[in-house]
């Protein structure tokens, strides 16, 4: 038997974050700007750690994440999900720059964080076009992706942004 799905929604400043666990691995986390209530489920530790980590994420505590992750569908899914949690806290690098670190293309990347299923954690928003950060999948799109950069920028001690 499967262990159950456990899903969490906690309030942000980009929005509603869902969370979902299942067993010992954390599933998805999705911004959700649309939803409006909080609730949690009880009883799973992963899905306990994540919210208490994403919350320290935005009170500006948390800038690394430590959470067990369902992996990617393939191989290389799960390079490029390696090679995207690879930009540090409050810097950002171009798809063309991570596509030619993760030994791939930028199209490939550009996919990646297009199909990312975990949101802040896997940190797609430091993902930019060499003409900026025109877009993001997730919340309310540019906005979104534009308020986590700036604030990670805020709460990096001083470290400015920089391109990779």
């Amino acid at each position: 038997m499967s262990a159950p799905l456990a899903t969490a929604r906690i309030k942000t400043p980009v929005g509603m974050v869902e969370l979902a666990a299942v067993g010992d691995v954390l599933t998805s986390v999705r911004i959700e700007p649309n939803l409006a209530e909080e609730r949690r489920d009880a009883g799973n530790p992963v899905l306990d750690r994540a919210v208490a980590q994403v919350r320290d994420y935005f009170a500006g505590r948390c800038k690394v994440f430590d959470l067990p992750l369902a992996t990617a569908a393939s191989k290389d899914g799960e390079r490029l999900r390696g090679a995207i949690a690879s930009i540090p806290y409050g810097e950002t690098a171009t798809y063309g720059a991570l596509a030619r670190k993760a030994g791939s293309i930028a199209r490939a990347v550009g996919q990646a964080c297009k199909s990312n299923r975990f949101a802040i954690i896997i940190p797609c928003h430091r993902v930019i076009s060499s003409a900026g950060r025109e877009y993001y999948s997730a919340g309310a799109g540019p906005e979104t992706k534009a308020w986590l950069i700036d604030f990670e920028a805020e709460h990096s001690h001083g470290i400015r942004t920089r391109l990779l």
